[in-house]
């Protein structure tokens, strides 16, 4: 466990100094305390007027893949679709092909070096997602990475995902209600007995799973306490919005479509909005209206949608500045859909995601030659992250 920390003289527009008129955060335990808790002794840092703010928090990656696509890249120049693409054997299948072919160890690893990298910028908490074994074996597999990642990772608040309903397998396609019964008969309870998932996914949308399938899959992991997220809207209006609030979804992510309806039923909901900007960026495709959703008084999140195939990008500075650029958040708009709405959106409000006493002590403490905290966003392509904080320790 960490020991005590004054960290002290903060950039005087530092979100934390407006909000409380403090100058100094203390840490203790790996979480933030009051000051007049710390200790006698305790190591004081001084930042030298740098900003500080809450660690990022990326709420819908897939993190755990085995390897990167960039043939199906030159097919996306050429301006093969989406879905040609994965009609051409690409898209999840491809994936699901590689990574069937790998070994747990070898994924593991693959990781593990993913990780590193995105610690090292400034993610402090994070969801993952299997979703690439498409069989009963593989996507176990994959969760079984994920609780290695969490042991190997002790200081990361990460949260599992089943997504076995991320796209049909090749075998089943003549009978997809097999690969359904599948997931709720054997891959659920599997899951749910090893402690292997906290939230149930599914990918709601045209050419994947429908409502009703989407439905049923949900119930199946509320019967074992999974909580849902949904995959929805992304390619068209897929009822994903409905189903999510109807069953008390967490997030439903992607978004890029969605009618007045669906936003009136997110804002009688507490299921929170994510925008995934990375995907659509490197799609091509419209962004979820991250600006209406906000002033309409939604809790709007951003995630890196982190992936081998629509978003090889795990870097939060990049989504926080796309938010901008292209949702038109405004710089502390989009830092707290980064942070605190982020943290919302995998049920971790309480524990990260804020700098509050009682939360876990992470940080991203830019480069002290940043005076203003729109150069973050506006500098699309710079890492302007000097440090970062984990659980009160530092990482990077």
């Amino acid at each position: 466990m960490s020991g005590s920390k004054l960290i002290t003289n903060l950039h005087a527009e530092s979100p934390y100094v407006r909000a409380t008129g403090l100058k100094s955060i203390a840490v203790d335990n790996g979480r933030f305390i009051e000051i007049e808790d710390l200790p006698l002794e305790t190591e004081v840092i001084d930042v030298d007027h740098a900003f500080v703010l809450p660690g990022f928090v990326d709420n819908h990656t897939h993190l755990v893949h085995a390897a990167s696509r960039e043939e199906e890249f030159l097919m996306k120049i050429e301006g093969r679709s989406y879905e040609e693409i994965a009609a051409a054997g690409g898209g999840i299948h491809n994936s699901a092909r590689k990574l069937q072919d790998l070994s747990e160890e070898a994924l593991f690893h693959r990781a593990c070096w993913r990780m590193d990298a995105v610690r090292k910028a400034g993610t402090t908490a994070i969801e993952i997602k299997s979703g690439y074994g498409l069989t009963v074996q593989d996507e176990l597999k994959m969760l079984r990475v994920i609780r290695r990642l969490q042991k190997a990772y002790p200081d990361m608040l990460i949260r599992p995902t089943l997504l076995a309903a991320h796209a049909l397998p090749i075998a089943y396609q003549s009978n997809r209600s097999l690969w359904i019964d599948i997931i709720c008969e054997e891959l659920i309870p599997a899951a749910a007995e090893a402690k292997l998932a906290y939230f149930i996914d599914v990918f709601c949308e045209k050419g994947f799973f429908t409502v009703d399938e989407t439905a049923k899959i949900l119930a199946k992991g509320a019967e074992v306490g999974l909580k849902a997220k949904i995959h929805g809207n992304q390619l068209a209006v897929s009822g994903g919005v409905q189903v999510a609030v109807e069953h008390e979804a967490v997030s439903v992510d992607h978004l890029e479509q969605i009618t007045e309806t669906e936003i009136k039923l997110l804002v009688s909901s507490k299921t929170i909005p994510v925008g995934l900007p990375g995907c659509s960026f490197y799609l091509g495709i419209p962004y979820a209206p991250g600006r209406e959703l906000l002033e309409r008084g939604l809790p709007f999140a951003l995630a890196s949608d982190f992936n081998p195939g629509s978003s090889p990008l795990y870097d939060m500075q990049k989504i926080w500045s796309l938010a901008c650029i292209k949702m038109k958040l405004s710089p502390q708009q989009a830092l707290d859909a980064i942070t605190c709405n982020s943290a919302m959106a995998m049920d971790a409000g309480e524990e990260v995601g804020s700098i509050k006493v009682g939360q876990r002590a992470n940080l991203v403490i830019l480069q002290k030659e940043i005076q203003n905290l729109s150069y973050v966003p506006y500098s699309f392509g710079e890492n302007n992250i000097d440090k970062v904080m984990v659980y009160g320790e530092w990482v990077a």
